[in-house]
């Protein structure tokens, strides 16, 4: 993921402005940025969202990025265990997460590991689901969306039919995460998975790293012209991030605003919007792969930017910055105005 331009076309974060407070009344000092998720207490809304594991240089990414997690105290998720669960297949690459102690971890595996490609095909139930939590040491388990990256994959899973109900036996027996992959989830989705038991949901949409982008140079690579091109065609498909996030609020489930958040304000924009809290992936990428000490420095930026929007809003706590005033300008107010049952103001 770190190879080739894969970022997505339009910065949607930007559209959205938080109404600045001449006179905060309030110290720096005495800024509260901690909240409970899962029932964990958070030194931030912030989590680092499942991304990588399964070969054998992740031990080291996932090492840093727990590490990290631990000591400034964010939640954290793995990239899909289904290499390790499914093969046996590196699993040291997920298990060094247990090591640390994070706040909060999910275990990840994907929607199109619970239901059968082919017949007869062994697929992810609750026992597996298990397994995936163990291995890690996780709090709860993030069933990821990612239909758009299988659609682009030459070997991708093309079955869908099922995934629901099969998300529902998941969720009648562990804490779930409904995850999407950088495409958004829509009202009417959220509402079936949330009828389905799952807890929380992480929006993941369009305006970061574009997994359609990933697979198409992945594909590309492989001389898989077809599926290169559909990766070029759908590089940008999706809802976008705080669009996704306006949606699922209302469900009054948690919502992790993930998908193009790249500093602490656009985490302050995502509370502003209703997000419980953010997630970062492909920002953090970079320094985890370089060093524990880039991991942590880059973590400890965004909690801080974070809080000089705190500051420059006069919140207190998480709570009133979910109270303060936004105005949603560019791309995203077109789409809020345009799409079903969405309000601009």
């Amino acid at each position: 993921m770190l190879a080739g331009e894969v970022e997505g076309r339009y910065r949607y974060w930007n559209d959205i402005q938080l109404y600045h407070n001449a006179l905060p009344e309030v110290d720096f000092d005495e800024l509260d940025a901690s909240t409970t998720l899962f029932g964990k207490r958070l030194a931030a809304p912030l989590m680092i969202t499942g991304m990588t594991g399964g070969f054998p240089d992740a031990v080291k990414i996932n090492s840093h990025l727990a590490r990290a997690a631990a000591e400034v105290g964010i939640a954290m998720g793995v990239g899909s265990e289904r290499a390790a669960i499914l093969k046996g297949q590196y699993p040291e690459s997920y298990s060094c997460v247990a090591k640390f102690n994070v706040p909060l971890k999910f275990a990840n595996l994907g929607a199109p590991q619970i239901i059968p490609q082919t017949p007869g095909e062994k697929v992810v139930g609750v026992e597996e689901a298990r397994a995936a939590m163990s291995l890690i040491g996780a709090d709860a388990l993030a069933v990821h969306l990612n239909f758009l990256q299988e659609m682009v994959q030459p070997e991708g899973d093309r079955k869908a039919r099922g995934c629901l109900e099969a998300v529902g036996r998941l969720a009648r027996e562990l804490p779930v995460l409904a995850k999407e992959t950088g495409a958004g989830i829509s009202r009417d989705v959220a509402l079936r998975l949330k009828e389905k038991g799952v807890r929380a949901f992480d929006s993941s949409g369009t305006g970061g790293t574009s997994f359609a982008a990933v697979e198409h140079h992945r594909a590309k690579a492989q001389g898989a012209l077809r599926e290169a091109r559909v990766g070029r065609t759908f590089w940008d498909w999706g809802i976008p991030s705080p669009v996704s996030v306006r949606e699922l609020v209302p469900l009054g489930l948690p919502v992790i605003a993930s998908g193009g958040i790249r500093s602490g304000l656009d985490v302050a924009r995502a509370i502003a919007l209703g997000a419980h809290t953010a997630g970062i992936a492909g920002g953090v990428l970079k320094a985890a792969s370089t060093s524990y000490e880039a991991t942590r420095g880059e973590l400890e930026q965004l909690v801080y930017e974070f809080k000089v929007a705190m500051l420059l809003t006069g919140s207190r706590n998480v709570e009133a910055l979910g109270r303060v005033p936004t105005v949603i300008t560019g791309e995203t107010r077109q789409w809020l105005a345009q799409g079903p049952g969405r309000d601009p103001a």
